[in-house]
């Protein structure tokens, strides 16, 4: 059992937030202002949780305002903040001007020794998703100094595998979903460069099953 933090400032979004990953928020209603305003002048943490359409999950992710990029006159603000440590949340605090809570900071499982062979097929399709993408193939040391959570931040795919990532335990478990992930998006690119190739030929768009 991981450690437990008393009254957590939570952030509930239509997004999920992995470890190392950085986004940018924009901060205009009140209670999320009071709540980034004290986290800044106290350099404390906060926690996002997914506000998925079947409701708010319970596994979320602690993050750091890592820098304030503007503060208008009316208090809203423009935000980076960076992913750190997955929590669940345990229970509710109704108390606070805020959502709150009190959670757990969730430990990873114990592993015998390292996947090198999930480790090692995750990272060379996440290389060939990159050259893919931007036409530039990343470094083997650039891969060598990426964890599942690394080459994921570095990706938008689907909020509900982004959630099932952040609730494994174990970077064996997240390095085989993500090479599953990374694979499936390359067959999706395949079929529509080959889809718009038909198209380009013929006029006549084929269908894809």
């Amino acid at each position: 059992m991981g450690d437990s933090i008393a009254r957590f400032p939570l952030f509930p979004l239509g997004l999920v937030l992995l470890p190392e990953e950085v986004v940018p928020l924009h901060i205009f209603e009140e209670r999320y202002k009071l709540m980034i305003g004290e986290c800044l002048e106290q350099g404390t943490q906060f926690g996002i949780l997914w506000l998925s359409d079947d409701g708010l999950r319970d596994v979320g992710c602690s993050a750091n305002v890592t820098e304030l990029l503007e503060q208008m006159d009316d208090g809203r603000m423009n935000v980076l903040i960076q992913g750190a440590t997955p929590f669940r949340l345990v229970r509710r605090i109704e108390d606070l001007p805020y959502p709150a809570g009190d959670v757990e900071l969730l430990d990873e499982e114990e592993e015998a020794e390292p996947d090198g062979v999930a480790e090692a097929a995750a990272r060379e399709r996440y290389a060939d998703l990159v050259e893919r993408v931007t036409d530039s193939r990343p470094e083997e040391r650039e891969l060598e100094d990426l964890d599942a959570y690394g080459m994921a931040a570095t990706l938008d795919f689907e909020l509900a595998a982004k959630q099932k990532l952040l609730e494994l335990r174990s970077e064996s478990g997240r390095l085989e979903q993500l090479s599953e992930l990374f694979g499936s998006t390359l067959e999706r690119i395949d079929v529509a460069e080959a889809t718009a190739e038909s198209a380009r030929s013929n006029g006549h768009p084929r269908a894809t099953p």
